[in-house]
């Protein structure tokens, strides 16, 4: 059985809205819904533990009872930082293994999640290949990157639930920030087999309010038309 940690912390700055990216309506629905009706229909996920500010703790319960979510929701505090956050939701998992996802990635389907639970390794993530040229460089280019070699870490990914706390345990001693988890697995516990599978070049974050617009064409084209 799983656990579903679902990222819901941020402020959505670069959106420039009142309201957090999060919760803003897409087609017609709030955007984190779009994920919790998802999942609700998955059996293996036991349980979601929701990591968000404190003062959306009622909007987002009143949303679940709305949408009538059957499954077992707890919440946990944002944290100053994404890292944070995942830590704060860590706290509140019961089972073996861990999803973990963001509420701003609303394309998600059944599919991709039972793509990671079906997957014999515990630890996996999603990952697409990069389409452009990669250089690296600040003020002048210093090198040029094999964008072969590189992937486009996409969400959701599974872990061993105490495998990642540890990690996370051991990146607050040595006061590190890591974007994302898979990262910080394989900083401190190289040995690990990470599994990448592939990912669909839909599932997209939604940051700015061009993100919301190509959100609501990709939403039109893959789960209306196709459906």
């Amino acid at each position: 059985m799983y656990t579903l940690v679902l990222l819901s912390g941020g402020v959505g700055r670069r959106m420039n809205n009142s309201v957090p990216k999060q919760y803003m309506l897409l087609a017609g629905k709030p955007i984190i819904m779009h994920i919790i009706e998802r999942v609700d229909r998955i059996d293996s996920i036991k349980e979601i533990v929701i990591v968000c500010a404190d003062e959306y703790v009622k909007e987002v319960s009143l949303m679940l009872k709305q949408y009538g979510i059957t499954k077992n929701v707890k919440f946990a505090p944002a944290g100053d930082s994404r890292q944070a956050s995942v830590k704060s939701g860590l706290s509140l998992v019961t089972t073996d293994n861990v999803i973990i996802h963001e509420a701003a990635r609303p394309f998600v389907t059944v599919e991709d999640f039972n793509l990671l639970i079906e997957e014999q390794n515990e630890n996996v993530i999603l990952g697409t290949d990069i389409p452009f040229t990669v250089l690296k460089g600040d003020e002048y280019i210093n090198e040029q990157l094999n964008r072969a070699e590189l992937v486009n870490v996409q969400l959701p990914q599974k872990f061993n639930t105490k495998l990642l706390i540890n990690a996370h345990e051991k990146a607050i001693k040595e006061n590190k920030l890591f974007t994302e988890d898979s990262s910080m697995i394989f900083n401190y516990f190289p040995q690990v087999k990470i599994k990448i599978c592939k990912g669909m070049e839909y599932n997209i974050k939604l940051t700015t309010r061009l993100d919301m617009f190509l959100g609501e064409q990709i939403y039109k084209e893959y789960f209306v038309r196709r459906k």
